[in-house]
């Protein structure tokens, strides 16, 4: 599967210690660098440039954005955050730990980058995103973010009326169909050897969706590019323009091994996500999350919402800390 990335000019890292490192340049984490960086934060975010919704030609479902391709929305929020005096630095993180606390107790963090750059920061944000697993099925990957879907609110308008197939993954399929239904008369269901029980057959068929027990083998490409079809195991062609998958969703942990930040698997095989709690916190002090590296179902606006209310709990958070240190100091004799 190819994957366009979307790299401009990047910023240097800066030698002095930063108020706030973002891991990840996607919606969560330009809207975190943003409100940190309009609080007059020293805030660096460091981006991979392979956001989520690479393959996408745009994106919906959020308004005023809706319709805008994916590298236009990135674009035009690094260069928000710069215009604030944030950096934003594109490259991947090799590694992320405590490091020795700072004179006055407070917390400090090293970010060392692929290239051997390195950042200290006071607190940490882990906005990285997710990366969706699709199912083994030869032909399917070549396809993703086109013929082949995952969510009927980024892209079911565009697919509307299409024969469209569901490739099954496990319970969430179940409901992935009743979704994309009523998006389309021309519905069809590939079990894949998951378990659909007699009262689900029942609602499926009242709802006219055909389901397709018989093994899948291949996804067949046709003479424009696009999907044609599936082809089954016992040699049978099903006519289909869209499929649409329930994917795998893991939460992007490159690199992020030293921060010891805790994980959970959600229920049904659906994915894994950093654990966090109000506001992006975690059982890491100094480190929150926000995005889809969390919230695995969140669209744009729910991650970019995520990410300002985590940059401006982390800047109120520094507001005190730093207010405990002018007192430390004034108690002490000096001038903070």
């Amino acid at each position: 599967m190819s994957v366009r990335t979307f790299r401009c000019a990047s910023d240097a890292l800066p030698d002095e210690t930063v108020d706030a490192v973002v891991i990840g340049g996607g919606a969560a984490g330009l809207n975190g660098g943003l409100m940190l960086a309009r609080s007059r934060r020293s805030v660096v975010v460091i981006d991979s440039g392979t956001p989520r919704n690479a393959p996408a030609e745009a994106m919906h479902g959020f308004i005023v954005l809706d319709g805008t391709p994916p590298p236009d929305i990135l674009k035009r929020g690094r260069e928000q955050v710069r215009q604030y005096g944030g950096r934003v630095v594109f490259g991947e993180v090799a590694s992320a730990e405590p490091a020795a606390p700072a004179a006055d107790g407070d917390l400090r963090f090293a970010i060392t980058l692929a290239d051997g750059g390195t950042v200290t920061a006071r607190r940490v944000l882990v906005a990285t995103g997710l990366r969706d697993v699709l199912p083994d099925v030869p032909g399917l990957a070549e396809h993703w973010g086109h013929g082949v879907v995952h969510c009927p609110y980024c892209h079911g308008w565009e697919v509307r009326d299409e024969p469209i197939g569901i490739l099954a993954t496990g319970p969430a399929s179940v409901h992935h169909a009743l979704l994309f239904r009523q998006l389309t008369d021309d519905l069809v269901y590939f079990t894949r050897g998951t378990d659909l029980d007699e009262d689900t057959r029942a609602r499926f068929t009242a709802r006219r969706i055909r389901i397709v027990d018989a093994p899948v083998q291949d996804v067949v490409t046709g003479e424009d590019g696009g999907i044609a079809g599936v082809r089954l195991s016992d040699g049978m062609f099903v006519a289909r323009r869209v499929l649409a998958v329930a994917t795998g969703m893991q939460a992007r942990t490159d690199g992020l091994d030293g921060l010891k930040l805790p994980m959970e698997d959600l229920p049904d095989n659906m994915g894994r996500r950093f654990a966090s709690g109000t506001a992006g916190t975690t059982e890491v002090p100094g480190v929150w999350v926000a995005g889809n590296a969390t919230d695995l179902t969140a669209q744009v606006g729910a991650s970019a919402a995520a990410g300002a209310l985590a940059g401006s709990h982390i800047n109120a958070l520094l507001a005190a800390a730093d207010t405990d240190a002018a007192l430390a100091a004034a108690q002490g004799g000096t001038t903070a």
